[in-house]
Formats: C-alpha cells, sequence, structure tokens
C-alpha cells in the first residue's frame, strides 16, 4: 500500500507513530504538507499537485487536518476523493466534528446521550437558555476551540452572563452547555478505529483546574470500557462519518455523554497510558479498507433507476415486532437490509434470523416506491408538558 499523511507537523508524536508503524509493516509511506497543495479543476479530470509537480499515485489517505487549516485541508481532502483514493476520515465527516454545535446538531436527532446545551444570540435570550439547561454552574464553550482552549466554568448565573456578553462583543460564537457535575474533572477517551474501540483512557484534571485534557495537565489512566460506552464511542463516529475518531465522554447518572468527537485525535497520551500499538491499528484498518474496499452504495446508485437508500423505522405495533428480518419478507420486495439500529448499538450487515423490537431502524437499499410506504409520515415533534408555547408579538 502507498500511504499518504496529510499533516503540517511531521515532526509531531502522532505523525511519527503513524509514519514508523506503515513502515514496520512494509508499506510505502510519505508525509505531505497538506499546505503544498494545489488543487486542479477540469471537466472530468480532477487533479493534485504537489510542490508545483504532479502528485503521484496512492492506495490511501490518512488526513491529519488542524483546527486553524480545516477550511483548505478538508478541500485537500475532498480532491483525494474525488480521485477514488481511499481516505481514513473524509472532508464531510472532518467538517461535521469540527464545528461544535453542528457537530451537536447532528448527534441530537439520535439515541445518544449528549449534555443539554443551547445556542443564542440575543442577550435577551441568554437567562432563559441558563435555566432550560440547569441553571447555574454552566459550562460555556467557543464553537472552534480545541484542546480545552475556550471552555469556561461559570459558577453563578451573573459570571456566565457576563462571560458571554464579554465573547459576544468580541464576535465569537458560544455555547451554553448544561454542567454534568458527577463527571466534574473527568472524562473519557475512546479512540475508534471503524466499527471499534482500540483504546480508551480516563482522563483526571489536577488541582483547581475543571478541564481534563493532557494539555491542560489532565493525568490519563487506561480504563476498560463497558459495552454500553463502547457501542455509543462508534455510534458517535458512525453519525459523524468518521472512521477513526477521538470521542470524549462526560460518566453522567444516566450514562456517557458525548462531549465532543475529534477528526485528528493525537496519539501520544493514549498510547503512552495504555501500552498499545494504537498507531498500527490505525495503518491495518486503511490496509484492509484498500485490499477490500467496501461496496460504494452511490454507485449502485448511478446505476440502478428507481433504487436507493432508506430508513425504516419500526414503531410500537408495527407488525414487524416480534418477526426475523428473513420474516419481514423484505427481500421478496427487492430490499436488502444493510444496518440494524438498536439504541446506541449499530449492527452492520445483521443476522437474518435477527429478531427485530420496536423502535429498531433499519437502514435499507432497495427500490424507493417499496420502501416509501414504509416510512412514517413526519410529524411534528411534540413538546414535553412541561415546556409551554407562547404567542408573543414580534
Amino acid at each position: 500500500m502507498k500511504l499518504a499523511i496529510l499533516s503540517c507537523g511531521p515532526k509531531s508524536y502522532s505523525t511519527r507513530r503513524f509514519k514508523e508503524a506503515a513502515l514496520q509493516r512494509k508499506h510505502d509511506v510519505k508525509v505531505l504538507n497538506t499546505l503544498k497543495f494545489a488543487i486542479d479543476l477540469q471537466q472530468g479530470v480532477p487533479d493534485l499537485y504537489y510542490r508545483q509537480k504532479p502528485l503521484s499515485h496512492y492506495d490511501a489517505v490518512l488526513p491529519r487536518i488542524g483546527a486553524s487549516i480545516t477550511y483548505y485541508g478538508t478541500a485537500v481532502v475532498r480532491q483525494f476523493q474525488e480521485m477514488d483514493v481511499f481516505c481514513a476520515n473524509t472532508a464531510h465527516g472532518i467538517t461535521n466534528s469540527r464545528d461544535k454545535l453542528r457537530s451537536l446538531q447532528i448527534l441530537s436527532r439520535h439515541h445518544i446521550g449528549i449534555p443539554r446545551t443551547t445556542f443564542v444570540r440575543d442577550k435577551r435570550d441568554v437567562l432563559p437558555s441558563i435555566e432550560r439547561v440547569g441553571g447555574a454552574p454552566v459550562i460555556i464553550k467557543l464553537i472552534e476551540g480545541t484542546q480545552g482552549i475556550g471552555v469556561l466554568l461559570a459558577e453563578t448565573i451573573k459570571a456566565a452572563e457576563s462571560i458571554i456578553e464579554l465573547l459576544q462583543s468580541q464576535k465569537q460564537n458560544v455555547l451554553i452547555q448544561k454542567f454534568v457535575a458527577e463527571s466534574k474533572g473527568k472524562d473519557i477517551r475512546a479512540f475508534v478505529v471503524g466499527d471499534r474501540v482500540v483504546a480508551a483512557m480516563r482522563r483526571v484534571a489536577q488541582g483547581q483546574e475543571f478541564r481534563s485534557n493532557v494539555h491542560r495537565g489532565g493525568v490519563a489512566e487506561a480504563v476498560e470500557l463497558s459495552d454500553e460506552y463502547s457501542e455509543t464511542a462508534v455510534r458517535a463516529a458512525q453519525i459523524m462519518g468518521l472512521r477513526v475518531a477521538g470521542v470524549d465522554m462526560l460518566e453522567g447518572k444516566k450514562g456517557p455523554q458525548i462531549m465532543e468527537v475529534n477528526s485528528s485525535p493525537g496519539l501520544e497520551g493514549i498510547e503512552t497510558c495504555t501500552g498499545l500499538d494504537v498507531a498500527g491499528a490505525v495503518i491495518d484498518y486503511i490496509a484492509a479498507q484498500v485490499d477490500f474496499p467496501e461496496i460504494d452504495v452511490r454507485q449502485r446508485l448511478t446505476v440502478s433507476k428507481g433504487y436507493g437508500v432508506s430508513e425504516i423505522y419500526v414503531p410500537e405495533g408495527s407488525k414487524f415486532i416480534g418477526s426475523t428480518i428473513v420474516g419481514t419478507k423484505l427481500s421478496e420486495q427487492d430490499i436488502n437490509v444493510l444496518t440494524l439500529y438498536r439504541g446506541a448499538k449499530a449492527i452492520p450487515n445483521p443476522r437474518s434470523d435477527r429478531v427485530l423490537e420496536a423502535h429498531d431502524k433499519l437502514l435499507c437499499f432497495g427500490k424507493l416506491e417499496a420502501m416509501r410506504g414504509m416510512v412514517p409520515v413526519r410529524s411534528r415533534r411534540r413538546r414535553s408538558p412541561e415546556v409551554k408555547e407562547l404567542d408573543t408579538a414580534a
């Protein structure tokens, strides 16, 4: 396999480890500076130049895109995708994860725990928003902060108002987030590769610092995750569209609460505290995808008129409840089940004898006309009884 590692920091620990792991496995690997590419566009021939020369062929790309170059970096990754080069993380996935608000918006519609969060611009909305997330203390976050930078704890409502007003006066977009008291000073980082967690650590803040990031002086310890935490981490990465990700979770009373999904997770902290070859796991995964690529459903869509992908929901009272997948007779209608989603768990290529339960979701490929009748009509989500709707004049 010929692998390109996109990185502006060839001497950083993570880049060096990825290169070392690839060389140990006899792969041809090069570290390419993301900012040294030129993107050429012409009809039918997407191309890349590197340091003023045509780029040679690569089998795969491992993007390490820093937050400061997200726009250009994702443009380069997208060009590799258009050239049919396998990318460990796609431009779409990187973009989803880089914006904290966008990532929480995507996660919020799925059955995955996230701290209650609100985003406001009008000063008059600040107090009601703080109350909705549970009152002070609250966490205030810059939407594009990294490594704990731009994450503040406001102990009182007055302090929260002052911080938000100051940040907004500097044209900063901020999130107001529920403070998960039971996890104060600690969190879980799960390193996801493909459909499994290959390593995990608990990060614990030191002294009066509430942020547990290693870059903020936090201490890391290896941890064995329960199935609930592992499945939540993998599901979150999949929802974001990432194959390689660092998923940060709080240990809440009701289970894991996703804080962030990182598309370029660092290796030093997690490899040091676990003693595991995380870099090797990533390289092995990429090599396997290059040797045995996944079926690209989009290609099937372009050659199969009237076929597509749709999600079929199994509500309470459905005739599918208690039936096996084969018993639904979907296959007889030319509908194939690709993935079964059950709560936070994703089951790719489920067995035909698996019994369906209420609230299961089936991601299917098949005749759109046949599936259309199985997709329930969307209805406006009803507010909970304690939330009152008021009609007020503008």
